[in-house]
């Protein structure tokens, strides 16, 4: 295991050394006030308290999908410019399998994902409460609930995009493509075979109040068909990787 920690900590510093990283950080604490203050200045009323306003400002229709949008962009290499810069060869060398190189890189992902959101969290809530007080309305048990729909929003589209990265080998193909289904993804076809489809299961915000993506789908059917689609992706992911040729 400590082995493994280590080359998710390898992987972590290579990630941090990128101009980009801190960067998104940084964005993600100003965004959200500068947004706060906007929202107070034009419609002060639009937010009844400050975990109003977190709660629905990270959901995936808010600055929720901003994180998932940076995540993509910082992690689409991750695996790509190991080709396109020729250090995979020498990554490949090591004394470690292809899966658990390639599960390091996701674990990194993750990782990122995660204290990317924690940051937001915090920015945003901390944000609600300066412009909109602490008034009635919803608690911290709402704002938790919208990090956990964005969350799952967020892993999903990072996971897509590591498989594409590891299927085409280039950092642009892949954000260009995860981009173009982040965009899609409103998208709303009333076919029936449209639930199966991973884009209308992926905002479980949907089914607060008795709701639903379309008619017929249920949160336990959304939940699995994440699942699947997630197996799939890095189903596809490690065996192209464990049996792509590097020489």
């Amino acid at each position: 295991m400590r082995k493994f920690n280590y080359l998710v900590l390898n992987e972590w510093l290579k990630l941090s050394k990128k101009r980009t990283f801190f960067i998104a950080y940084g964005l993600m604490i100003v965004m959200p006030f500068v947004v706060g203050y906007i929202v107070h200045s034009v419609a002060e009323d639009l937010f009844a308290s400050g975990p109003q306003f977190a709660a629905e400002m990270l959901l995936p229709a808010g600055i929720g999908q901003v994180v998932s949008i940076l995540v993509i962009i910082g992690t689409a290499g991750i695996v790509a410019k190991e080709y396109s810069q020729g250090t995979i060869k020498f990554l490949l060398i090591r004394a470690r399998s292809r899966t658990a190189i390639l599960a390091s890189k996701f674990v990194t992902v993750l990782l990122y994902a995660l204290s990317l959101t924690v940051v937001t969290a915090a920015a945003v809530y901390a944000s609600g409460m300066l412009w909109f007080g602490n008034g009635g309305g919803l608690g911290i048990g709402d704002v938790l609930t919208s990090v956990l729909y964005n969350s799952v929003y967020m892993v999903m589209y990072a996971t897509l995009a590591f498989m594409i990265g590891i299927l085409t080998t280039s950092t642009g193909v892949t954000i260009g493509i995860s981009m173009f289904a982040l965009t899609i993804s409103n998208l709303i076809i009333f076919r029936d075979f449209y639930k199966y489809v991973l884009f209308p299961n992926m905002n479980l915000a949907a089914y607060e109040g008795g709701g639903a993506p379309l008619p017929g789908m249920t949160l336990p059917f959304s939940i699995l068909m994440l699942a699947v689609y997630f197996l799939l992706f890095l189903l596809a992911g490690f065996m192209v990787f464990r049996r792509r040729d590097v020489a």
